[in-house]
């Protein structure tokens, strides 16, 4: 299959050992839905609270968006202190502030008392810049008001000249998935166990139904419309990643406060270089991986390439997460999503919070990252049950496409193409097979763009991605597309 070679650093060197599915109803205190870093760190905080969770996966332990992470532990969330001043006010600014802090000193932790191998490191982070000093020094001041002990400096160990960066001291970074294989052993999860729904207290699946008192939505995207309406609340987008072998060890974590610009860090002897970012569904040119490669020849021409990933994150309306109760009608129901590109202190953010509501305890970080600081209409139900109707009518009709149109496609690329008035998805493999798919987004109907660097098909508008046979990657999106096979 087209991208199995895509693989990221730390899924390359630790594997799971696999968890059965759920096989029958059951009763549970709590049950976190997504055992990505956000719902296994919350499982374990609420055990160490005498709380035990059911954690249920649709796919394996860490096979979405934390395995694709870059895996640094930081306070330091690009250019975030400035904006967030101007925006919330200091006293919310320094809260935000201090929440990223404390989970850098909970994973320090939680690897220290459970005696975790998995490459943690106390290292400097740094965000820097090629063009406007002025954003820099606006930083270093805005995060000095906020209790961060930041400071500008122009030297580095770049491969390139910069004209300043802020610097967060102890900041960290480690092997994301060496640190979940060791700390989610006594925890119960169930893989391969997607679900379908929420009633009254009860998570639905196809293998049976789970009742709790509790329950948490840790799936990256949240995945119920209604209510909440997450989808009307963040975007998300993609960045791409290689590990290279033969490149220079750095000081630090480094990352360019432009977007077109790239990150740095080092993992044992390897160095991880990223870039390359858009909105999901934002890529139909392509070449993401072909400039990563082109910027690793230039700054480190004796490397060599590893491995290649890419990673997706949710972007909030205001740039901070949403953390808490998942709406104000749903007393029991939680969530935690929109790290943006900063999961790992953003998951043990969560979890601190979660599992302080989940026992009843007090947090003083909640009012910051509480979900309900947006208050969205009753008038998005509509808009709900109009795109329902939309992907209830998302059938692929049975269109011919002259064989002339297919052979323009060459062989392992994709395209839309236009027939009949009909918008269809067509992927061609490198054996000649043919792949037609509907365009439409499942989720809510968006017309659906391909990306040549991943081979997939993606959402623009809530960033569901689904492979060329229509299988689903990414959520929002709960069902495939239909796809249509062609033997030519």
């Amino acid at each position: 299959m087209p991208g199995k070679e895509m693989e990221s650093i730390w899924k390359k060197e630790c594997r799971f050992p696999e968890q059965e599915p759920l096989k029958d109803n059951m009763e549970a205190d709590t049950v976190i839905i997504g055992a990505g870093m956000a719902g296994i760190l919350t499982a374990v905080l609420l055990k160490r609270k005498g709380i035990d969770s059911v954690i249920l996966e649709a796919d394996v332990t860490a096979g979405g968006q934390t395995q694709n992470t870059t895996a640094k532990i930081t306070s330091q969330h690009a250019l975030t202190y400035d904006t967030l001043l101007r925006n919330m006010g200091k006293e919310k600014a320094s809260m935000y502030a201090m929440a990223n802090e404390a989970a850098i000193r909970m994973y320090a932790d939680l690897i220290d008392e459970e005696n975790i191998s998995c490459h943690f490191e106390r290292l400097p982070s740094y965000v820097y810049t090629r063009k406007d000093i002025s954003k820099i020094e606006k930083e270093v001041r805005a995060a000095g008001e906020c209790g961060i002990n930041a400071e500008f400096t122009t030297d580095s160990a770049l491969p390139f000249a910069i004209i300043g960066a802020v610097k967060f001291d102890g900041q960290a970074q480690f092997n994301p998935l060496e640190f979940l294989k060791e700390i989610s052993k006594p925890l119960k999860i169930y893989e391969h166990t997607m679900v379908q729904g929420i009633e009254d207290r009860t998570v639905i699946t196809e293998q049976g139904k789970v009742k709790a008192k509790s329950i948490v939505i840790a799936t990256h995207y949240p995945f119920i419309n209604s209510p909440g309406y997450y989808f009307v609340r963040m975007h998300q987008e993609r960045a791409y990643a290689l590990a290279l072998s033969n490149a220079p060890a750095l000081d630090g974590m480094y990352k360019d406060e432009s977007q077109s610009g790239y990150s740095f860090r080092n993992y044992k002897d390897m160095l991880i270089l990223g870039g390359g970012s858009h909105r999901t569904g934002e890529n139909s040119a392509g070449g993401k991986y072909k400039e990563l490669r082109r910027a690793a020849k230039d700054y480190y021409p004796e490397s060599a390439e590893v491995c290649h990933w890419s990673a997706q994150d949710c972007h909030t309306v205001d740039s901070v997460p949403y953390i808490g109760q998942y709406s104000a009608s749903t007393p029991n129901l939680y969530v935690a999503t929109g790290f943006k590109k900063w999961g790992m202190t953003g998951s043990m953010v969560s979890a601190m919070i979660l599992s302080d509501k989940i026992s009843g305890s007090g947090n003083s970080y909640e009012e910051v990252f509480n979900p309900q600081r947006f208050t969205v209409t009753a008038s998005m139900a509509g808009l709900i049950n109009e795109a329902g109707h939309t992907v209830k009518s998302l059938i692929l009709k049975k269109i011919k496409i002259p064989d002339a149109r297919l052979k323009e496609i060459p062989a392992g690329h994709g395209a839309v193409v236009e027939e009949d008035g009909e918008r269809v998805g067509v992927y061609k493999d490198r054996e000649g097979r043919v792949y037609m798919v509907s365009t439409k987004c499942t989720h809510l109907g968006c017309q659906l763009e391909w990306n040549p660097d991943e081979l997939c098909w993606e959402c623009p508008c809530h960033g569901s991605r689904f492979d060329y046979t229509g299988a689903v990657i990414d959520n929002p999106a709960m069902e495939g597309l239909e796809c249509e096979e062609l033997n030519k």
